[in-house]
């Protein structure tokens, strides 16, 4: 039986942003092959490019308020650049795929899966549907 992973792909904004029209097709072509392989075989579930962290807000709760911020979390020197989630048999095999993202850093995670509720929504840890 599979397990979903989802695979975060971390790159450098500020290198993407000077990469040349070649550099980046290149990169897209790569995340293609990636993703035409793994739909071929039936385990691609998803996988979106994400906006610059410029246009990320944040939510916090703090006190029993809401706090809303412009920009990402934390400042960190790669940016979270989108995502893809594969039903693998295993992390090896999560991983040997996570190796072919073309872009930066990828972390490969599993997705916990939740028992369905009654009107098909997932059970969160309380146990009611």
């Amino acid at each position: 039986m599979a397990m979903r992973y989802m695979m975060l792909v971390y790159t450098k904004e500020a290198e993407m942003e000077k990469a040349s029209p070649e550099e980046m097709a290149k990169v897209f072509a790569g995340h293609v092959a990636v993703q035409q392989e793994t739909q071929r075989r039936g385990i691609f579930r998803a996988a979106d490019p994400l906006k610059y962290t410029s246009t990320a807000t944040t939510v916090r709760l703090k006190d029993g308020r809401t706090l809303v911020t412009d920009g990402p979390f934390a400042e960190t020197k790669e940016q979270l650049a989108g995502y893809y989630i594969l039903d693998c048999a295993d992390l090896d095999e999560a991983v040997e795929w996570a190796a072919k993202i073309p872009t930066g850093c990828v972390e490969v995670r599993p997705i916990h899966e939740f028992a369905e509720g009654t009107q098909g929504a997932p059970i969160l840890a309380s146990g009611r549907g």
